[in-house]
């Protein structure tokens, strides 16, 4: 994949113990995602290792390589699904 972790991203993943390899399934195979009014693209995935909460990972897709900016389980994402 063409892509890196923000340091701010590198540092969520630990705090909110969050598996890098869920960020990449997300990022692989989103159960949806759009382009947000910030212009960054906003992947959502179900992690069923996780209760099936959504986990929402936002991409700057405007630098090479893509850079993953944020990384949170997302609860008012099953609202806009």
């Amino acid at each position: 994949m063409d892509f890196n972790l923000s340091k701010h991203t590198q540092d969520m993943l630990k705090e909110r113990e969050i598996s890098e390899e869920w960020v990449w399934r997300t990022i692989d195979k989103p159960d949806w995602e759009n382009v947000g009014t910030d212009n960054n693209v906003h992947y959502f995935k179900s992690i069923s290792e996780h209760e099936g909460r959504i986990l929402h990972v936002v991409v700057n897709p405007h630098v090479l390589p893509k850079k993953v900016v944020a990384v949170f389980f997302d609860r008012k994402a099953r609202r806009k699904k």
